[in-house]
């Protein structure tokens, strides 16, 4: 493994704004004092910035010679709401607020690259240090490139990079094409005619309309896309009734889908309206249908999946370079992904082992209330930003 002396250096003092963070977590749109730790700590190396973007999102600029070319390295910024059960020193301070997927981490990773980046310039050209906001479920990334992100910051490139639970340390994962899933949701309502249980011919029940409409719509997966191409249709939460003798005059159901093309979400979508509205018809049921599209699918273009892995290969050897199997699971980068040319790509967090004593019983998963990032990935993960970054311009400049 080959990283960077100078940021194995500063590691420890890095670590220690992961931890501060990591105690302080904020949720979506409210990382007011995580983005003025990454100002200060940007104003401290000499990096100018612009503050405010998609709210509370922080933009570092750090140029060197007389290139227009650029390149974006983003990391996220929000925590989660949820219950820490971590009681190490650096735990969650916020009741019902915590860090549990690393994005303290990829902060900390992303400025430990700033702080080299800026100390060596060993480039010609711009980097841009994209902190971003509201990456879970906030759509931080879309506020953004609304607020003008590309067309303030014209950038060739942009990569993120997200920890991966799971996979020992020293190893990293891209791979083209699809690597996230989009993700909507949907509300159904079923409004039928309320009445005694005991006298269901004088009703219309919603409940057993309910009951055909969910195994109906598994037949979308099974039956209207190719076999081929990934779909998943969840319904998560079905609500009816107050009584057990009593028919409701309604029921709702809501759930998620994910896919991995946008062709396949409009067939979907489309599919599940009308089989909706027409198995409610069937039953002389009255239909309110709303889907709600939040996160595109994270695609990653070739060209640039293939530069990081070469990056990848050689800091910690081509073996140690695994393709990313794509996961049902979202991600706002998808935004940036569908503006501009990129790759997001997964850095391993290992086995848990990792964490001190007064972590949870739990594994150290993404959103699971016992995760904990592994500051030992600092070095290596701002390695791979410095030497991304630097090689990016070499090769344009060949």
């Amino acid at each position: 493994m080959k990283v960077i002396d100078s940021i194995v250096t500063q590691a420890a003092g890095i670590a220690a704004v992961r931890r501060d963070i990591h105690a302080h977590p904020e949720l979506c749109f409210e990382e007011v004092r995580t983005a003025d730790v990454v100002a200060q700590k940007l104003t401290e190396w000499g990096i100018p910035m612009h503050r405010g973007m998609g709210t509370t999102g922080v933009v570092g600029i750090i140029k060197n010679g007389a290139s227009n070319r650029a390149i974006g390295l983003r990391a996220d910024m929000d925590a989660l709401p949820m219950q820490e059960f971590n009681t190490f020193d650096h735990a969650s301070k916020h009741p019902g607020k915590m860090h549990a997927c690393g994005h303290d981490g990829h902060t900390a990773m992303l400025l430990a690259a700033a702080q080299h980046l800026a100390k060596n310039r060993n480039f010609d050209g711009t980097v841009y240090l994209i902190f971003q906001p509201a990456e879970e479920g906030g759509g931080g990334a879309r506020e953004m490139i609304k607020d003008g992100l590309f067309d303030k910051f014209p950038m060739d490139a942009v990569f993120g990079m997200h920890n991966w639970p799971g996979m020992p340390v020293g190893t990293f994962a891209a791979s083209p094409g699809p690597v996230m899933a989009s993700t909507s949701e949907f509300k159904i309502t079923i409004r039928g005619k309320g009445g005694h249980a005991a006298l269901p011919h004088n009703g219309i029940d919603p409940v057993p309309v309910a009951c055909q409409m969910v195994q109906a719509f598994q037949t979308i997966i099974s039956r209207n896309k190719k076999p081929v191409d990934a779909g998943v249709i969840s319904v998560t939460m079905i609500h009816a009734g107050e009584a057990t003798n009593v028919i409701p005059d309604s029921c709702e159901l809501q759930g998620t889908v994910r896919t991995f093309t946008m062709e396949v979400l409009d067939m979907i979508e489309q599919r599940m309206k009308q089989v909706a509205e027409h198995v409610c018809a069937a039953h002389d049921a009255e239909c309110e249908f709303a889907f709600k599209r939040n996160y595109p699918p994270t695609v990653n273009h070739p060209k640039e999946t293939a530069f990081a892995r070469e990056v990848m290969a050689g800091i910690v050897g081509a073996a140690q370079v695994v393709d990313q199997e794509p996961t049902m699971g979202a991600e706002d980068f998808s935004y940036m992904l569908q503006v501009k040319p990129g790759a997001y790509v997964f850095i391993a967090n290992g086995d848990g082992t990792h964490r001190e004593m007064g972590h949870g019983g739990g594994p150290c998963m993404l959103h699971n209330p016992s995760y904990d990032f592994n500051d030992d990935l600092i070095p290596l993960g701002a390695t791979f930003w410095v030497q991304l970054a630097e090689g990016w311009f070499a090769r344009d400049a060949a």
